[in-house]
């Protein structure tokens, strides 16, 4: 197994599987490990992030091909649910478009299917500019604010930011800004929750409507007075939505609906 992954909660349970973002690793689940108990969790590093770090070069559909393999070792015949973020979101749609029958709820948070071209050719030579200014404490206070990383996790944060090189986040921008969804999207089944941040980029806005409109069983909402990141901003608030939705198949009454 190329992923490095940790396990909690009753193994006898059905299965959660949880899906980081972008330039952090398995710890942005930390309070979703701690709520979780009673299910089976697993929360592994993607490629180049965290502990798995350098073993094999990061792109969504590899990523998607070793977490594939990972549930299908741990899964056992259980009720498989993914929850994912920002990158982990775009993994967990390249997923479900690999495998449509894999996955019983998936929970897509702020993905980006969008391609964002003109953004993909200044990537490399603005990243090869600004680079050192990621070892820059003050520089990582301001990425870790827009991602909502907690005064408690900012070490963590920062240490892995540290310890990326320039050409995996060139990889994972480059990754991150191209995707789209693919054609077989469509076939998913399972029950499927997208949300978006009410106060994320209209692309992002975008996005998830474009998503909800490819596969019909998709159900959309604008989660209010958010950004990028309702996981790490309101954990309580996400958990408890997660699990509701999961069990009770209802959200939110003044979440709005995107049609």
């Amino acid at each position: 197994m190329a992923l490095h992954y940790q396990e909690y909660g009753d193994k006898s349970a059905s299965l959660i599987l949880f899906l980081h973002g972008g330039g952090v690793s398995s710890w942005m689940w930390d309070n979703q490990i701690e709520y979780f108990t009673h299910y089976h969790c697993i929360v592994p590093d993607l490629p180049e992030h965290g502990l798995s770090n350098y073993e094999i070069n990061f792109s969504i559909k590899g990523s998607a091909e070793e977490v594939i393999k990972l549930i299908e070792e741990k899964a056992s015949g259980k009720k498989v649910i993914l929850i994912g973020f920002s990158l982990g979101s775009q993994v967990l749609i390249q997923m479900l478009s690999m495998k449509p029958d894999l996955i019983d709820f998936a929970i897509i948070n702020s993905a980006l299917v969008r391609p964002i071209s003109y953004a993909k050719k200044l990537i490399e030579p603005s990243i090869r500019l600004s680079f050192p200014l990621i070892k820059n404490r003050w520089f990582s206070k301001l990425q870790a604010k827009t991602l909502n990383v907690s005064e408690d996790c900012f070490e963590k944060y920062y240490e892995e930011s540290c310890q990326m090189k320039p050409d995996t986040l060139v990889r994972v921008l480059e990754e991150n800004m191209s995707f789209e969804i693919p054609k077989d999207f469509r076939e998913a089944n399972g029950k499927i929750l997208v949300t978006v941040g009410e106060r994320e980029k209209a692309v992002m806005k975008k996005s998830a409507k474009d998503i909800v409109e490819t596969n019909a069983n998709c159900i959309g909402v604008i989660i209010p007075e958010i950004g990028h990141g309702a996981s790490l901003a309101m954990p309580e608030v996400f958990n408890h939505m997660v699990e509701t939705w999961i069990h009770e198949g209802n959200l939110p009454k003044e979440y709005k609906v995107i049609s």
